[in-house]
């Protein structure tokens, strides 16, 4: 397997392999890019995250700066709205459904690193796929951990850290993120 295969399956991979450096420099161009267009360049914006993005639906607005590792393994469906200032760490795919609110300052980590820490100073990362059901509403500031799958109709709370998976249909919030309500 080559690292960006091992990558992608979320096993332990070099992170300075030639190619994953080439690919992140890309995404770095291409988010570059997309924060600097103009605000009534929809189209133009358009084009980029297609080219950035593995898919995207046929309405999606983010709103610059974003950030993100690869965007190759980011997925977002119909209905899409990010807010300013997101960070998508993206070494795994992140798969969000239709109708979903992300809001200002989220996080979405894939990336992981090894406890050992000769490992980590040697650039072995790994990760953990994230996956976002339909209708999710994530406030301002959420951070998702690796591994980590929404259901549907969820609601998280401003500052909430979601470390593990969240059911349908319900309100968490805090750090970490507990259930508070059902909806």
């Amino acid at each position: 397997m080559t690292e960006k295969e091992k990558m992608i399956a979320g096993l332990e991979y070099q992170a300075r392999e030639p190619q994953l450096v080439r690919e992140r420099a890309q995404a770095r161009a291409l988010t570059r890019e997309f924060n600097n267009s103009l605000e009534t360049d929809l189209e133009g914006r358009r084009a980029i995250l297609q080219k950035l993005f593995g898919k995207i639906g046929k309405q999606i607005y983010i709103e610059p700066p974003f950030r993100c590792d690869y965007g190759y393994n980011i997925y977002a469906g119909e209905d899409f709205y990010m807010n300013f200032d997101c960070v998508f760490l993206d070494v795994c795919k992140i798969e969000i459904g239709k109708n979903c609110f992300i809001g200002p300052g989220t996080h979405i980590y894939t990336a992981t690193h090894p406890a050992d820490a000769e490992k980590r100073n040697a650039f072995i990362c790994g990760g953990k796929p994230v996956k976002i059901g339909d209708n999710v509403w994530l406030a301002g500031r959420v951070t998702i951990n690796p591994g980590v799958t929404i259901g549907d109709n969820v609601i998280a709370a401003s500052g909430s850290v979601i470390i593990k998976d969240v059911p349908p249909n319900v309100v968490v919030a805090g750090n970490p993120a507990k259930i508070i309500k059902h909806i």
